[in-house]
């Protein structure tokens, strides 16, 4: 049943304010250089596409631009934490992880080094580029690393929040986020790693999204208003340390849920989400994701209809689990 009060939440969310989630790293990469000298930057001939401009032109001397070389990215950037620096790595989500996982499993990952992997463009809102850049397995990749934290802000605020949070976390993270314009829907409030956002509270049906998902799962939870369905949306911006607590309360309250996200289902927040309910509050699950099925070249929104994970693909998959739990 809908009550007036998750009605105003969800009202809340509008998309007039377009931005993008790499300009959100930029700005905190910025940011949080000013306020630690021990942050520098390296680039793997991606700088301006990372929205890396600000910090190289504030702080030349702590920029290290390697060009197309991220296998020795990584390695630069282990061998920095030794000194002491907190090094971001920036390049597409795609360099970032599949062309340079042995370098980030044996240099990074294995010996805890403290790491920022930094990964932009990624998904299938990477768009035109097509199916060789359109990475839609590095959640999967990098929450299998032991140590490794996953993060995918959803929107400009979040990712700038996310960026200057990280550098206080010790260990390695990888920070996944994309390249196109979208809804701005978050407040630049602080960044809480492993703390799930209650986007608009519910009763009927949980949904857990993250990234540009996040957005596409209030248009359902709106639609799905007026047909009297209540939706409890919640932004898992953290894949790995995931917010078991936050997850298992939802669920316990509505007995089912979906999952949404620009990813893989095989290794994504889906599979993630289902094991905590397996090992502990059984219920029905959907998940809204990419079918085992690579990409291709195109416009943001039309792949995202395409593959079937965009805002009508959430609605029908909260239909079918609503009337699953019924059963």
């Amino acid at each position: 049943m809908i009550e007036q009060e998750t009605l105003t939440m969800l009202e809340q969310y509008t998309n007039k304010d377009m931005k993008e989630t790499r300009g959100g790293f930029g700005a905190g990469l910025a940011e949080v250089a000013r306020k630690n000298s021990k942050v520098v930057a390296l680039s793997a001939d991606l700088a301006g596409s990372l929205r890396m401009d600000e910090f190289i032109k504030e702080f030349p001397s702590r920029f290290i631009q390697v060009g197309i070389a991220e296998a020795n990215m990584m390695g630069v950037a282990a061998g920095l934490t030794i000194g002491g620096m907190i090094p971001y790595t920036g390049t597409f989500a795609n360099f970032s992880t599949g062309r340079v996982y042995d370098q980030i499993r044996q240099s990074i990952a294995y010996s805890g080094k403290n790491v920022k992997i930094c990964a932009s463009h990624a998904g299938l809102t990477l768009g035109e580029d097509g199916a060789t850049h359109q990475i839609l397995e590095d959640i999967g990749m990098m929450k299998m690393l032991p140590g490794m934290t996953v993060i995918v802000p959803c929107d400009y605020n979040q990712t700038k929040a996310a960026t200057i949070a990280i550098a206080d976390y010790v260990g390695p993270v990888y920070l996944r986020f994309g390249r196109p314009k979208t809804p701005n829907i978050t407040t630049a409030e602080q960044f809480i790693i492993g703390k799930a956002q209650m986007m608009s509270e519910g009763n009927d049906v949980s949904i857990f999204a993250c990234g540009h998902l996040v957005w596409k799962a209030i248009e359902a939870a709106k639609i799905l208003a007026a047909k009297n369905i209540s939706c409890e949306v919640i932004n898992i911006h953290t894949i790995k340390p995931l917010d078991e607590e936050a997850i298992l309360n939802s669920v316990r309250k509505t007995k089912c849920c979906v999952t949404a996200e620009e990813h893989q289902q095989y290794g994504g927040l889906g599979e993630s989400i289902a094991g905590v309910l397996s090992r502990n509050f059984p219920a029905p699950i959907e998940m809204v994701a990419v079918q085992d099925s690579f990409g291709e070249s195109g416009k943001p929104e039309e792949l995202l209809t395409k593959y079937n994970i965009d805002t009508p693909n959430v609605v029908e998959a909260v239909m079918k689990v609503f009337g699953r739990k019924n059963l």
